[in-house]
C-alpha cells in the first residue's frame, strides 16, 4: 500500500526486492491510499505532514516544499499523491534521471499551474545545472532562461506560479546542503513493524478480494523485510498458490507453504541472501573475507552482493562489515542451523568482534 517508483538496481526481479516492476505498478495504483487517514504506518511523519498541510490550507497558500527520504517501497510516492489530494491540487510526476539538462527542468516548471505539486523522484540523481536552476525556482518562484550562446547569450527571467515541490530520495546524503535547506519540511521514512505490515496485508487483501486470516497475514508480514511493497508482492504470490493448491483462503500453513515454493524463508531471506551467508559460513568459516572473494563464491557481481544482499543482512544482524572484511554474526550461524568453529564459540577470533 505504500510504495515508490522504479529504480534500476541489480537483481531487480527478486520477489523480496524493494524495486517496483510493471506488475507492482499496475497493482499499486489500485491499492494506494487516497488520504492521510488511510495511510498505514509512519505515525510521526503523518502527524507532522498533517499539520503542515492543514496550516497551508488555512492560510490559503501552497504547502511548503517537502523532502521524503528512505528506502524504496516505504511510501514516498504515495505520500506525494496524498499531499496533492489533501491540497486539492494536480500533481506532476518526474524523476531526477529524466532531467539531464537545465532546459528539461525549465520546460516542466514553466508549464506548472498555480498550487500544483511537482513530485521529483530520486532527486539526488538530477544533473548539476538543473539542480542550480531548482534553487531559484524553489526560493523565489523564478528561473532565468538562457537564450543564445556565447557572449551574445541573454538571461530572460521567467516568473513561476507558486508550487509545491515534493522531492524523494533513497540517498539523502548525496543531496547538496543548499538544495536540502530549501525544503520547508523533511521526513525520513522508517521500515515498518510487523504489526503495521499485518494491517497493510489485511487492507490489500480486502481490496484484492482475497480471504485471509490473522495468522496468514502475520506470516506474510513477518517475511516482508519491513517493506509494504514486498508485503503486497508476497500477498499476490500466496494468493496464487492458495487458488491453485488450496481453497483460496490464506492461512498460516498456506502462506508458509507458498513462500517455501518461492524460497523466501521465515526471516525474509531469499536464495541470494542465503547463498551469501552459506558461502561466508561454510567456505570461509564465518569470515572475515573480502567482498570480491565472497561475490565470486556465490557467482554474483560484487555490486549485486554489496547493494542487493548486504543491506538487509546487516540490518538483520546476520552479517557485519569490518575493516578486515565481511564476517558472520552468531545470529547467522543460528539461522542456518550451523555450529560456529570452536575458536569462534570460545571467543577467540570472530567472537571478539561482537564482544564489548
Amino acid at each position: 500500500m505504500n510504495w515508490d517508483d522504479t529504480t534500476d538496481t541489480p537483481a531487480g526481479d527478486r520477489l523480496v526486492g524493494s524495486v517496483a516492476d510493471r506488475e507492482d505498478q499496475a497493482v499499486e495504483a489500485a491499492l494506494r491510499p487516497k488520504d492521510l487517514g488511510e495511510f498505514i504506518g509512519q505515525e510521526k511523519v503523518r502527524e507532522q505532514l498533517d499539520l503542515v498541510l492543514r496550516a497551508a490550507r488555512a492560510r490559503g497558500a501552497t504547502a511548503d516544499h517537502v523532502l521524503l527520504s528512505g528506502a524504496p517501497g516505504l511510501g514516498k510516492t504515495t505520500l506525494s499523491m496524498i499531499i496533492a489530494a489533501e491540497m486539492e491540487a494536480p500533481i506532476r510526476i518526474t524523476s531526477g534521471p529524466a532531467i539531464q539538462h537545465a532546459g528539461d527542468l525549465a520546460a516542466i516548471l514553466s508549464s506548472l499551474q498555480e498550487g500544483e505539486v511537482l513530485f521529483l523522484d530520486e532527486i539526488h540523481r538530477m544533473s548539476r545545472p538543473a539542480e542550480e536552476m531548482l534553487y531559484m525556482a524553489m526560493e523565489d518562484f523564478r528561473v532565468d532562461v538562457i537564450v543564445g550562446k556565447g557572449p551574445g547569450a541573454t538571461a530572460i527571467p521567467l516568473e513561476l506560479p507558486p508550487f509545491t515541490l515534493v522531492g524523494a530520495t533513497t540517498r539523502a546524503g548525496l543531496l547538496p546542503p543548499p538544495l536540502r535547506d530549501r525544503f520547508g519540511f523533511t521526513a525520513h521514512m522508517e521500515f515498518y513493524e510487523p504489526a503495521e505490515l499485518e494491517r497493510v496485508v489485511h487492507r490489500s487483501a480486502s481490496l484484492l478480494d482475497v480471504e485471509i486470516d490473522a495468522a496468514g497475514a502475520a506470516e506474510i508480514a513477518g517475511r516482508s523485510r519491513g517493506t509494504p511493497r514486498i508485503a503486497n508482492r508476497l500477498l499476490r504470490r500466496v494468493r496464487d498458490y492458495a487458488q491453485v493448491k488450496a481453497d483460496g483462503v490464506i492461512t498460516r500453513d498456506i502462506a508458509a507453504a507458498a513462500l517455501a515454493v518461492y524460497e523466501v524463508d521465515a526471516r525474509g531471506l531469499d536464495r541470494l541472501d542465503r547463498a551469501v551467508l552459506e558461502a561466508l559460513l561454510k567456505l570461509f568459516g564465518g569470515g572475515p573475507v573480502g567482498l570480491s572473494t565472497l561475490a565470486v563464491a556465490v557467482g554474483e557481481e560484487r555490486e549485486t552482493v554489496e547493494e542487493v544482499a548486504e543491506p538487509f543482512l546487516v540490518r538483520e544482524g546476520l552479517l557485519a562489515r569490518t575493516p578486515r572484511g565481511r564476517v558472520a554474526t552468531p545470529a547467522a550461524w543460528a539461522h542456518l542451523g550451523l555450529t560456529p568453529p570452536r575458536a569462534q564459540s570460545a571467543g577467540n577470533g570472530q567472537g571478539d568482534l561482537f564482544g564489548a
